[in-house]
C-alpha cells in the first residue's frame, strides 16, 4: 500500500479544475484489506476520509483534508456468472476497461452515460446516467456491492443482504462507506443503431413526447444564441453492424467536436461577442448521420474540451417548459454561452437520493469552458431549475443544501438516518456532505 501527495504540492485538482483539496495523505491500497487498515488508522489519527475515482465530478464531493483513498489499484472483473446474467467489477475499474472487457465476453451493460473516463464506484456514488425512455442509470443496473464502514468492517448488500443498505447505498455520495466491489446486471451483448440528426428548437421541443416515446434513447443539444438543436436517436438493430468509417469518425467526432471546437471556445473566451455568430456556425456543422454499432461505441464519446457543468433533473412533464424558459432567459440576457445545452431522460428508479427516484425525469445540463466566469449562468439556471423542484445532480455544480434536498427527496430522512447508523462519528464527511445532508 503506498501513500503519497496528490499532484503539485500535495494539491488534488478535479477533472474541471474547479475543485481544490490538500489533503493530510494519500493511500492506494491494493487490496480490501489493506483499505480497511487505511479506515482504521484515520479513525486512530483522528483523520477524516474521501475516496476519490477520476475526479470527474465538479462539485467537492470528494475533496478532503484528511486521508485520500486512491482506487486505482482494485481494478478488474472478479466474478462473471452467466446464468445470473451478472459481473462483479472492483470499485476502481475505469468504465471503458469494464465496456471493453465486457465486450470481448460478448456481454454488454444495458445502458450508460456519455463518457467512459469515471470509475464504476464514482460513476454509480454521484448517480450517472445516460438516455433512455425505459432503461435507467448505471446504479441502477447494479445487483450488489461490497461496502467497508466507518469502524472497518466490510459489508456485502443486495436486495437480500443488508437490503436497506443496497437501497441507498447504489448512489451513496461517498457518505456510508467506501464502495470497494460493484455487481452489474449484463446481457449478451447487442447493437444499436444510432441516428443522428439536426432539428430546429422549436421543433424538437413541440415533438419531445412524441421522440421520447418513439426511441429507446433519444437525446438532443440545444446550441445557445441559436434556434437549432443536434439529436441523437439510439434503437437497438438486428444489424449488420455499420460502424462509423474511421475517417469520417475522426472528422466529426475529434477534429470537428474536440478541436474545432476547443479553438472556437478559445477564441469565445477571448472575444465574448463573437460567441453568437461562432455558435450559428458550430450548430450547422455537423450533418446527419446514421451508424450501427455495439453499445458502448454508440453511447459513449471523447470529451477532450474541459468545461464546468451543472444538471438538473426536473419531472419529464416539465423539462420543454423548463427549457423554453432557459432560451427566453439567455436571449434576454448579456449571457454569452459557447457550449450546448444537453437534454436526456430516465425512467424513474427505487434508489434512495436517485435523482430519478419516484418520478420519470428529463436531465437539462448546461456548460461552461473551462477559465471562463460561470456563476451568473448557473444562477440564471438554477434559480429556474428549483422552480420546477429540479434535483441537482450530485457531481456537478449547485448551491442547494440540506433543507432543500428534504423537500424534493421523500426518502431523504431514509438516508440520513442510515447514515446516522453506519458513521455515527462521520469519518467520511466533508464540506459538500455537511451542505447537502446536514451535520
Amino acid at each position: 500500500m503506498s501513500s503519497t501527495a496528490s499532484g503539485k504540492n500535495g494539491t488534488w485538482r478535479n477533472w474541471g479544475g474547479n475543485v481544490a483539496a490538500r489533503p493530510a495523505r494519500e493511500v492506494t491500497p491494493a487490496s480490501v484489506e489493506e483499505l480497511t487498515e487505511a479506515v482504521r488508522r484515520a479513525a486512530e489519527d483522528g483523520l477524516k476520509v474521501k475516496a476519490v475515482g477520476s475526479g470527474h465530478s465538479f462539485t467537492s464531493i470528494a475533496a478532503t483534508d484528511g486521508v485520500l483513498i486512491r482506487p486505482q489499484l482494485l481494478t478488474g472483473i472478479r466474478n462473471i456468472d452467466r446464468e445470473a446474467g451478472t459481473v462483479t467489477v472492483e470499485a476502481g475499474t475505469p468504465l471503458k476497461r469494464l465496456n471493453m472487457a465486457l465486450a470481448r465476453e460478448g456481454l454488454s451493460l444495458t445502458n450508460m452515460g456519455d463518457i467512459m473516463e469515471q470509475t464504476v464506484s464514482g460513476a454509480t456514488s454521484t448517480g450517472t446516467h445516460g438516455t433512455g425512455r425505459d432503461s435507467a442509470s448505471i446504479a441502477a443496473q447494479i445487483r450488489g456491492l461490497e461496502l467497508v464502514t466507518a469502524d472497518g468492517s466490510v459489508l456485502t448488500c443486495s436486495e437480500k443482504e443488508n437490503p436497506d443498505v443496497f437501497a441507498a447505498a447504489r448512489i451513496g455520495l461517498g457518505a456510508l462507506g467506501i464502495v470497494t466491489a460493484i455487481t452489474f446486471a449484463v446481457e449478451p451483448i447487442f447493437l444499436l443503431t444510432a441516428r443522428e440528426e439536426p432539428m430546429t428548437f422549436d421543433r424538437v421541443t413541440s415533438s419531445f413526447d412524441e421522440l421520447w416515446a418513439e426511441n429507446e434513447h433519444f437525446e438532443f443539444y440545444w446550441f445557445p444564441h441559436t434556434g437549432n438543436t443536434n439529436t441523437k436517436r439510439n434503437n437497438r438493430s438486428a444489424g449488420p453492424e455499420r460502424p462509423v468509417g474511421q475517417l469520417k469518425g475522426w472528422f466529426e467526432d475529434e477534429f470537428l467536436s474536440n478541436g474545432v471546437f476547443q479553438v472556437a471556445n478559445w477564441v469565445g473566451r477571448a472575444v465574448p461577442a463573437a460567441i453568437p455568430t461562432i455558435a450559428q456556425i458550430s450548430s450547422k456543422a455537423l450533418s446527419a448521420r446514421t451508424y450501427t454499432d455495439i453499445p458502448y461505441k454508440v453511447f459513449t464519446s471523447p470529451r477532450r474540451v474541459r468545461f464546468v457543468e451543472m444538471e438538473y433533473a426536473v419531472p419529464r412533464e416539465a423539462v420543454v417548459a423548463t427549457l423554453r424558459e432557459l432560451k427566453a432567459t439567455v436571449d434576454q440576457s448579456p449571457l454569452r454561452i459557447s457550449f450546448p445545452v444537453e437534454v436526456r431522460t430516465a425512467p424513474a428508479d427505487d434508489i434512495t437520493l436517485s435523482t430519478a427516484s419516484g418520478r420519470d425525469t428529463a436531465y437539462i445540463a448546461v456548460h461552461m469552458f473551462q477559465g471562463t466566469p460561470y456563476q451568473a449562468y448557473f444562477t440564471a439556471a438554477e434559480r429556474i431549475f428549483t422552480a420546477h423542484e429540479g434535483r441537482p445532480h450530485w457531481g456537478k455544480v449547485h448551491t442547494r443544501d440540506a433543507e432543500y434536498f428534504a423537500g424534493v427527496y421523500p426518502r431523504f430522512g431514509e438516508f440520513t438516518a442510515l447514515r446516522d447508523r453506519l458513521d455515527p462519528e462521520r469519518r467520511f464527511q466533508n464540506d459538500y456532505l455537511r451542505r447537502v445532508l446536514g451535520s
